[in-house]
């Protein structure tokens, strides 16, 4: 499979390369001969980005994209490995986690542009984000086990995805799963060859793109809100962010526009 080839309009560090077009900000994982595994300097690297995408309102969909074979194998352990502190691995778990739920916290929506393996900390990047495109060939797994670490933080975001004991198959065997397994489990939305990777994702963030970005960025709020919620208290947040989106100008225009059967005119489009 050919790696992506990108020419970074702002990249932050050489680990990472970002490429704004139309709208949508692709983050490229760029350590290809490590199979873009997560150095302290790679995740420290995705922070920035991340919170610089936040707050800038001419990004609508955010892509999270890897060079060379792999997507991402996971944690650096070489890394941790070679430092042998404790801290070290810390700081590396703690970095990992505030990226996690940074994603969530973003008002634009994530989508994994998954081209190869994704293992350990790399599929839970895969599952943290809102939403993935592989190709066939992709494999997932929570391969810490089999080196003596459990992936007890990926697990955080595939019970959140999978069935509990799809999830728990995984993290206790360490196996991959290939991406028809992963989209049948829902870790993944779509599957398409390499040569139709990018429209495929492409067209996700086109149909993203259509709508109103307030209700958009409002909605996915809502929803991290209410997901682990009970079922009342979900209804609860839910119900307030309807109504709160009802009296929104974008919410106006959008009912005004189904009223009067036309196209809604957003605004900040």
């Amino acid at each position: 499979m050919t790696a992506i080839q990108l020419s970074p309009a702002r990249p932050a560090t050489g680990l990472l390369l970002r490429q704004d077009v139309g709208g949508i900000a692709t983050l490229t994982l760029n350590r290809p001969e490590q199979y873009n595994a997560l150095s302290v300097a790679l995740l420290a690297a995705l922070e920035d980005a991340v919170g610089a995408i936040a707050a800038d309102p001419s990004v609508r969909v955010v892509v999270i994209a890897g060079t060379g074979k792999a997507f991402c194998a996971g944690h650096d352990l070489k890394e941790m490995h070679e430092c042998g502190e404790p801290g070290f691995a810390k700081d590396a778990f703690e970095r990992c986690t505030r990226l996690m739920t940074a994603l969530t916290r973003l008002p634009q929506p994530v989508i994994a542009r998954v081209h190869g393996a994704a293992y350990a900390a790399g599929c839970q990047l895969v599952a943290q984000c809102d939403l993935a495109v592989a190709v066939p060939e992709a494999r997932f797994a929570a391969s810490g086990v089999n080196f003596g670490v459990f992936c007890s933080t990926p697990g955080v975001p595939l019970a959140r995805n999978l069935p509990r004991k799809r999830a728990l198959e995984m993290l206790l065997t360490g196996e991959p799963i290939d991406a028809a397994t992963a989209l049948a489990h829902g870790l993944v939305n779509r599957v398409a060859p390499p040569a139709r990777l990018d429209e495929e994702v492409q067209g996700l963030a086109r149909s993203i793109m259509a709508k109103s970005p307030a209700v958009i960025a409002a909605g996915k709020k809502a929803f991290y809100e209410q997901i682990d919620e009970n079922l009342v208290q979900a209804y609860r947040v839910a119900t307030a962010a309807m109504l709160d989106n009802l009296q929104t100008e974008d919410g106006k225009e959008g009912v005004a526009a189904f009223a009067e059967k036309r196209k809604p005119h957003w605004k900040n489009r």
